[in-house]
Order: C-alpha cells, then structure tokens, then sequence
C-alpha cells in the first residue's frame, strides 16, 4: 500500500533552498522527488494562457484537474527536472518571478488545492518520495516519516534569488525581489486553507547562515533517527 511508502517532507518559504535540497536528498536516496510548487505555477502559467482568470476558482480547480503534465529526469545539470505542460518544456519559464506570482494566487484557491491534492498523493510510490512545498507535511503527507522545515531571513532569501537571476543574465531589482518574498511570506502564511506553517514533529532548519552541505547534513541526520536508511 502506498502508505508504507517512505516519504520525507521539506516545507518552508519561497527561496529557503527546498528545491535544491530535496533535490539532492532525492537523488542521493534514489527516492522519487515532487515539486509541488511546480504544480502550481504550472496551474497559473496555462490559466494566463488560456485566457483564465486568476481569480476564477472554479475554472482554475477544472484547469489543474485536466492539466497534461510530465515531470521528467533533467537532461542539463542546471535543472532538477524537465517539467512539460501540453508536452511543451516550461522548465525556465517555471523558474520566472511572475510564474511564482501566479502560483502564490492560485494556491490560496481551496478548490484548486484540493484538485491537485490527489496528483500530489499519487506520487508516492517506492522506493520512497521527497515531496518540496508549503504543506507538504501539514496537509498533503501528515503520515510522512520524516518532516523538515526550512526557512532562512528574508533578506538572505532575496540575496540569494538576486544572485540566481544575475548569473542567468536577467535584470533584476534587489529591493523589489525583497519586498515580493515579503508579499508571498504573508500570502502563503495568512491564507485560509493550508497556510504555510511549521509541521508538528518537523526539525526546523534556518539555513541563513549555512551552507548546503551543512543543511543536507542535518537533515540526513534527522532521517537517519526517523529510521529511513540512507
């Protein structure tokens, strides 16, 4: 049954390094990996698209219910996955600022959340999964072996992302990618429905002052004494 499948959780805010680390937690683990994130961008990107509204609940909850999505090995180093909407790579456009604006509205939908609840359960399968997101271990695997929750100063968070986009040659206002994380912060922690909160029993790592080896280490450490081999 899929409920004797590990799973290890990593919550935490946009931009405290999720996606990497659980990434990596994955590949070295050989567990499957789930961006839940991505799910929503991907919910707002072909909702633009489509001509959709934002703000239309019931046509983005049909939308994320019907969405022809495949999630991939990546066939660069830059990428964790190849994620394809339609059968048409969006793996760059996923990683856009305004593509994490449109999730940060569309994920504060209840209907939309709970249509992609089962996409999200449905990934569990063996060996085992690390599932990235804001209530990854609060909503959609409360069972889950393992649960993480990372986080890191705001400021540290936009410095991070400002570099990111820099090395990929795009312009971009540092005292603007602030004052949005700050935006999504409040967002994705006020909402109604699975706000972004630390999970009971979660570890809590604030990763502002650490490096990435430093949070893969505890964070192994932690899944070693929850009894998951590594």
């Amino acid at each position: 049954m899929s409920d004797t499948v590990p799973v290890i959780t990593i919550d935490g805010p946009s931009g405290s390094g999720k996606g990497t680390i659980a990434a990596s937690i994955a590949g070295q683990l050989g567990f499957h990996l789930l961006d839940s994130g991505a799910l929503y961008r991907l919910v707002g990107i072909a909702a633009v698209a489509g001509g959709i509204s934002l703000d239309d609940e019931t046509a983005l909850a049909q939308l994320a219910e019907s969405l022809d999505i495949e999630f991939n090995p990546a066939k660069t180093p830059d990428r964790t996955l190849d994620i394809l909407l339609a059968s048409r790579d969006v793996s760059d456009e996923l990683r856009l600022e305004t593509s994490g604006m449109y999730a940060s509205r569309v994920a504060a939908k209840p209907a939309v959340r709970q249509a992609l609840l089962r996409r999200q359960r449905a990934m569990r399968k063996k060996p085992g999964l690390v599932a990235d997101g804001r209530d990854m271990g609060t909503v959609v695997f409360p069972d889950a072996q393992a649960k993480i929750f990372l986080t890191a100063s705001a400021e540290e968070r936009a410095e991070r992302r400002y570099k990111q986009l820099i090395n990929k040659g795009e312009s971009v206002n540092l005292r603007a990618l602030l004052a949005e994380i700050k935006a999504r912060d409040e967002r994705d922690s006020q909402r109604s429905v699975a706000p972004l909160k630390q999970a009971e029993g979660a570890l809590l790592i604030d990763s502002t002052s650490m490096t990435i080896k430093d949070v893969e280490a505890a964070i192994l450490a932690h899944i070693c004494a929850m009894g998951i081999s590594v």
